[in-house]
């Protein structure tokens, strides 16, 4: 099976889908953040590895211990992921942290306040069509 296959895709969302169902419903260890989100989850197309891409509204401290908890039911993690996934073989889950949500809302925010300083200056003002 090629990475970028239909197959291999359609294994990533389902993979996804069900590991955000066993997270959010059946792991009841109090590091992990309930604003948990999964954003994206690559399966090796031998499968024998899976990168999850996690992020979490907290902050740092809040995504280290959300990582230590999800490293600590790993084992419980992919033995339901077994049961829910027909799957040749069931891959080793690893959880990274994805900063692109917080990167993107920081560069919104940024964008927002150059924005505001523009107006509060004067400098923005409208475009003329007759001047160029």
């Amino acid at each position: 099976m090629k990475k970028g296959s239909i197959k291999n895709n359609r294994i990533n969302g389902e993979v996804m889908r069900e590991l955000s169902c066993i997270i959010r419903d059946e792991v009841k260890d109090p590091r992990i953040d309930p604003l948990l989100s999964i954003t994206h989850v690559e399966v090796t197309p031998d499968l024998q590895f899976c990168k999850c891409y996690i992020s979490t509204l907290g902050g740092d401290n809040s995504m280290k211990r959300t990582i230590e908890g999800l490293k600590n039911a790993e084992g419980y993690i992919r033995r339901e992921l077994a049961h829910r996934v027909n799957l040749r073989k069931t891959p080793i889950i690893q959880f990274i942290e994805d900063r692109s949500i917080e990167y993107g809302v920081n560069m919104s925010r940024m964008i927002d306040e150059v924005a505001q300083k523009d107006r509060e200056k004067g400098s923005a003002e409208p475009y003329d069509e007759g001047e160029v």
